[in-house]
């Protein structure tokens, strides 16, 4: 078995006297896409922002390709360049236009001439279908668009894995699909992924295991159909009644 690529051993997180991560153990293989799934409040994001290095840990370690990038000796901007961060507030600059904000993440990241990087700015961007969209500043798009904006500027910069905050929570529900097919691209890549998600659908079709997060514990983690379908522990099974009988499973 090769190392994962990610790698998060017993990382602890507080804020102030509230304990928000209790001892979080999970790996992400190469190629494999893990789904967070769980209350709000339960720790998802910030288990994202803690693997990005934008929140310091308390306690643990996360490896990135076998390295440990809590150390404080990392530099934690050189970490952030291999991983394509997606929030679900989007986040692009309203003053760059649809292909200047892909451009800047690759000439960032990798050094890129600019004429290179639009080329390959705008290729990324017509696999997601943002095609004769190039021009348009972000206030100019809808919700999904500029979603799938920032999720085509996240993997055009190539990275070691992406890591998608509830990318669909902020959108409208007839928004939700074509982001949703951003993604599913993703997948179709191979890209590596951890994503959190309210998405239960979403999860069952795109991730290769789901982990239920609860008052910061990762308390259940096995396959889409495993959790899903026939959860093993009493929380994950009452928070996936609620879902049912709110009909959003």
């Amino acid at each position: 078995m090769s190392e994962p690529v990610l790698e998060v051993r017993g990382v602890t997180k507080s804020f102030g006297d509230r304990e928000v991560l209790r001892g979080i153990d999970l790996s992400v293989a190469e190629h494999e896409s893990v789904a967070l799934i769980g209350a709000s409040g339960s720790g998802k994001s910030t288990l994202l922002r803690c693997v990005d290095l934008l929140e310091d840990i308390d306690d643990g370690d996360i490896l990135l390709d076998g390295e440990v990038i809590t150390d404080p000796s990392v530099d934690p901007v050189a970490v952030r360049r291999r991983f394509g961060l997606v929030f679900q507030a989007f986040n692009l600059f309203p003053h760059l236009n649809v292909l200047e904000n892909v451009e800047l993440g690759i000439v960032r990241a990798h050094g890129v001439e600019s004429q290179e990087a639009g080329t390959t700015a705008r290729a990324i961007l017509a696999r997601f279908g943002l095609e004769g969209r190039e021009s348009d500043r972000p206030s100019e798009l809808s919700g999904g668009q500029q979603q799938r904006v920032a999720i085509a500027r996240a993997f055009a910069t190539r990275p070691r894995a992406m890591l998608l905050d509830e990318v669909t929570s902020a959108l409208d529900p007839e928004l939700v699909g074509e982001v949703l097919g951003a993604v599913r691209e993703l997948k179709a890549e191979g890209v590596t992924m951890l994503l959190a998600t309210h998405e239960m659908s979403f999860a069952r079709e795109v991730a290769d295991r789901v982990g239920f997060l609860h008052e910061g514990r990762l308390i259940e983690v096995g396959t889409a159909e495993q959790v899903l379908g026939s959860p093993k522990q009493a929380p994950t099974q009452r928070f996936l009644r609620r879902l049912l009988e709110a009909g959003r499973l």
